[in-house]
């Protein structure tokens, strides 16, 4: 027994060796890949900008290349553009030596892409990561993207989470850049895993619009009238849509969940299970300006789901505190030494969206109306 435990630690060792020397390896390939389309793209900068080269060249030259080198690929009229436009985003690493790039020397009948490789002291550029990201990832951002901090947060992610081109595609699409971090939350404390963490800041707005809803019956626990039970169901109803729209893979539990412990009955807004994150999200309902109490409110519930409702595989809860206004700033220091990972977000009612689009929909009374004669 103690020989088989040996082998498997030494499989294990030896297979971790292994991939670690892939890795390196398919890192190596792919900075001198870099390096390569970015001294191409600059000799081909060079001669099309200035109109040295007549139109048509770059399809010319292509076929010519495949003719010559036989089996070639990655050099076509389209991924010849894609170089130039790769070292005309990134001109900044040959004009200015900003960063661990090549001394190019490109003349007429030379492009020296194997001289000298320096590294400058210039600040945030993100040396390993610019090298570890594919060509096709670097097109992508360039494509997708307006500013050069933007392109380093999109560089950021692909070093990091190993993104694929269709996920790439999906954060440029949605604009995770501009949405980052811009609801107050202690996600980057309370999750352990920094690749999860970044998830659940993504996976929540800072403001959702909630129309169609009389927000002067949210939050009246202790009415129990029908126009308050007719309010609560439209919420549950257009909350789901709402989130799902702007999230990814959530799925509704219950509104009014009932969790126990010590006797003691307690009964959250709103429970969803998000499969992206694997975890169970509260979304607790608020009127008017967020206050601190509305945390220790929400920490109790998910005190209660991890400790009795959360099942063995999945990732401690979440908890979202959605009031009218915050002020975004006091709630970041009120929810950051909490344990539980909580955000506070903010919503707009009919009342606050301009009075065009507000004709543009359904009247709140008539609607409770409508659904009190079908009762």
């Amino acid at each position: 027994m103690n020989s088989l435990v040996s082998y498997d630690n030494a499989v294990k060792t030896i297979k971790t060796a292994i991939l670690q020397g892939q890795y390196e390896a398919a890192k190596d390939v792919n900075r001198v890949q870099l390096v390569l389309y970015f001294a191409i793209g600059k000799y081909l900068s060079q001669h099309t900008r200035n109109r040295s080269w007549g139109e048509g060249a770059l399809a010319a030259i292509s076929e010519q290349l495949r003719k010559e080198l036989p089996g070639l690929r990655g050099f076509s009229e389209t991924q010849m553009k894609d170089m130039r436009r790769f070292y005309e985003a990134w001109e900044i690493l040959d004009i200015n030596s900003t960063v661990a790039t090549v001394e190019l020397l490109t003349t007429d009948n030379e492009i020296d892409i194997f001289h000298t490789m320096q590294v400058s002291n210039v600040a945030e550029f993100p040396v390993e990561d610019f090298f570890k990201v594919p060509f096709t990832h670097h097109s992508i951002i360039i494509g997708g993207t307006k500013d050069v901090q933007e392109r380093y947060y999109y560089i950021h992610r692909i070093a990091e989470e190993h993104l694929g081109i269709r996920k790439l595609r999906q954060l440029i699409k949605e604009d995770a850049y501009k949405s980052q971090g811009y609801m107050p939350s202690n996600f980057a404390r309370t999750i352990n895993d920094p690749i999860e963490a970044r998830r659940a800041v993504e996976m929540f707005k800072d403001e959702y619009l909630l129309d169609f809803i009389n927000v002067e019956e949210i939050g009246q626990r202790e009415s129990i009238d029908v126009d308050e039970r007719v309010v609560e169901q439209k919420i549950v109803q257009n909350i789901k849509n709402f989130i799902m729209t702007f999230g990814r893979d959530f799925a509704f539990i219950g509104n009014q969940y009932h969790l126990e412990i010590y006797g003691v009955e307690q009964f959250p807004d709103l429970l969803f299970f998000n499969r992206e994150l694997n975890a169970m999200v509260v979304v607790e309902l608020k009127l008017g300006e967020f206050k601190t109490s509305y945390l220790g409110q929400l920490f109790g519930y998910l005190q209660i789901l991890d400790d009795h409702v959360r099942k063995p595989h999945e990732n401690p809860s979440i908890g979202i505190v959605l009031c009218q206004t915050a002020n975004h700033s006091y709630a970041q220091y009120a929810v950051r030494d909490y344990t539980k990972p909580m955000g506070v977000a903010t919503y707009k009612t009919l009342d606050d969206m301009p009075e065009k689009l507000r004709k543009a929909l359904p009247d709140v009374n008539k609607m409770i109306e409508i659904l009190k004669k079908k009762g």
